[in-house]
């Protein structure tokens, strides 16, 4: 009896447009609209790349030469330099080519049009280098047999700080989205969870009353309807981590398996806050689906997935919503496999849904329980 319902629940989930449109098709789209607009925000933005000058350089200098070939030479190179006329440089300037030009007479000097990084950095390359020259000049005026120490020394690269990756995971900020995406469908899973209710509650729905009727046990009826919306939901959240990886190409880190089960948890989740949200109230059945898609909607913003800052801000204020919102622990559990070097605060984040979950079942499964019905 129980396999028996199990397979036509899911069935009529299956069938069910709002299951179709809000758990597979949304996603998909929503997800190609992210990689559009975030896919190379990170390249351009944040991660450093070579900063594009150009050289006015009216006659050969041996120490300019040194200096260039130091900082656009190896694999990552802090300069990219290309020698032209004056007349040229300026060209390149106004269309935005290069970030700025260097003019080597002696002395170097600078000509940027804007105020940012890569300016910055081109402004403190000068005044080094102009600081190293005069010192080289001065001592080759003083005492010429002390030049070859003091090269020597200029050349040493001066390293206070050893540069070491904190994480061999994706630090590209703009994932954050696509991790609140995988969450918004763990919570669309509520929908599933209402399903529910519809398939139990004979006030809701023919067929609900058409079981209560019947010689079949009740807990029947519902074990098969929730093991139905869990292996439902189940496969929404693999179809959307595996569109993600493997179409999107979005890099979700090295910890692959563990974001599908982070993902099914907080599918199983969701569905678990719709269940709750159908058996605690008497109200209708399409006001109870207003209440769970407000209410996910609600989470989701909070947890960043239109705001991308609402987190850290949430954080700073008030960090008990971040512990306790379903759609930021999703989301925090796959950024920590990105970040975080052991798996400390992801069995806490992982764990903390397991009890939500298993509380809202038992009290989904009281209210259930506690209906009755005085003529159906």
């Amino acid at each position: 009896m129980f396999l028996h319902q199990l397979k036509y629940d899911l069935l009529s989930m299956l069938r069910t447009k709002a299951v179709i449109i809000w758990l597979i098709i949304f996603p998909i789209v929503l997800g190609i609209f992210f990689k559009i607009a975030f896919g190379s925000a990170y390249e351009k933005e944040i991660a450093f790349s070579a900063i594009p000058a150009a050289v006015v350089m009216e006659e050969e200098d041996p120490y300019f030469e040194a200096a260039a070939k130091a900082v656009t030479e190896g694999d990552d190179p802090f300069m990219e330099l290309t020698y032209v006329s004056e007349d040229e440089a300026l060209s390149q300037l106004r269309e935005g080519e290069v970030k700025g030009i260097i003019y080597a007479e002696g002395e170097l000097r600078l000509s940027v049009s804007g105020s940012g990084t890569s300016e910055t950095l081109l402004k403190a390359f000068t005044d080094r280098y102009n600081a190293q020259r005069t010192v080289i000049i001065e001592a080759a005026e003083k005492d010429p047999s002390s030049l070859p120490k003091v090269m020597e020394a200029l050349s040493q690269e001066v390293a206070p700080a050893e540069k070491v990756s904190v994480t061999d995971g994706n630090t590209d900020l703009y994932n954050q989205f696509f991790f609140n995406l995988l969450a918004m469908v763990a919570l669309y899973g509520s929908l599933l969870g209402l399903n529910i209710t519809l398939y139990n509650q004979a006030d809701l729905s023919p067929l609900a009353a058409r079981k209560s009727c019947s010689a079949a046990h009740k807990s029947t009826g519902l074990l098969a309807s929730l093991t139905g919306s869990m292996l439902a939901e189940t496969a929404c959240m693999m179809i959307s981590v595996t569109f993600l990886r493997f179409v999107l190409k979005v890099d979700l880190g090295p910890h692959l398996g563990l974001v599908y089960l982070t993902a099914v948890i907080g599918g199983i989740l969701g569905v678990a806050i719709g269940f709750f949200v159908g058996a605690s109230n008497s109200f209708s059945f399409p006001a109870k689906i207003g209440i769970s898609m407000v209410v996910s909607m609600l989470l989701c913003f909070l947890s960043g997935l239109m705001v991308g800052n609402m987190k850290p801000l949430i954080q700073q204020h008030c960090p008990i919503v971040n512990a306790l919102n379903p759609a930021a622990l999703i989301s925090d559990s796959i950024y920590c496999l990105n970040i975080c070097s052991d798996y400390r605060r992801f069995t806490i984040k992982i764990v903390t849904m397991l009890i939500m979950t298993a509380v809202l079942m038992i009290l989904g499964l009281f209210c259930t329980r506690r209906k009755k019905y005085a003529s159906l």
